[in-house]
């Protein structure tokens, strides 16, 4: 990115041969482009269907994306077991846990099921993923707009699925993202 010097923390907590479902936070559109490049491996993220649409960019979108129409049930439950057969082909699944952009103050919204019902039943580990200054840099509020700043991704440590509940896995995902966003956000 012009003049949005990247700084990267934590490949290294991805363990080579293994296979994660990556739960970055989402501040901005900007979050999947800015973090599917920098998940070391092969990986998907899941998309609204929409973005398929748009030409050329909606080709490449689809081919790195599991879609979905979130307002159908049918689509949804496919997305489920296509983000199944993603983790069994040996690629990361990245999904945002907050669903939808944070257009609060708060440093996350609450979290959905989704990715943690994922990683219960595929039994992979979640590494939860921190993006910072997205949120600065493309603000939802504003069409047309770019603030030239400082990104970072942050990739902490795995946390194991085995034995626990989706409920127990995301309540304990959360806590961990809240925390460090508390402790390391970069002054927005």
């Amino acid at each position: 990115m012009v003049a949005c010097p990247l700084r990267i923390k934590g490949q290294d907590n991805f363990e080579k041969g293994k296979v994660y479902v990556v739960t970055p936070n989402h501040n901005s559109i900007i979050d999947p482009t800015l973090s599917c490049p920098f998940i070391p491996g092969p990986n998907k993220t899941i998309a609204k269907d929409f973005y398929a649409k748009i030409p050329i960019f909606g080709w490449y979108y689809a081919r790195g994306a599991v879609l979905i129409n979130r307002e159908d049930d049918k689509s949804r439950n496919e997305s489920y077991w296509k983000m199944k057969r993603v983790l069994e082909k040996g690629i990361h699944m990245s999904i945002y846990p907050e669903g939808t952009r944070n257009r609060s103050k708060e440093p996350l919204k609450r979290f959905y099921d989704g990715a943690f019902r994922l990683a219960v039943e595929s039994k992979n580990d979640i590494i939860p993923a921190i993006l910072m200054n997205t949120k600065k840099a493309l603000p939802f509020e504003k069409t047309f707009f770019f603030w030239p700043t400082r990104f970072e991704i942050h990739f902490l440590s795995p946390v194991v699925s085995a034995g626990k509940t989706t409920h127990d896995l995301k309540d304990e995902v959360y806590k961990i993202m809240d925390n460090y966003l508390r402790q390391y956000m970069l002054p927005e």
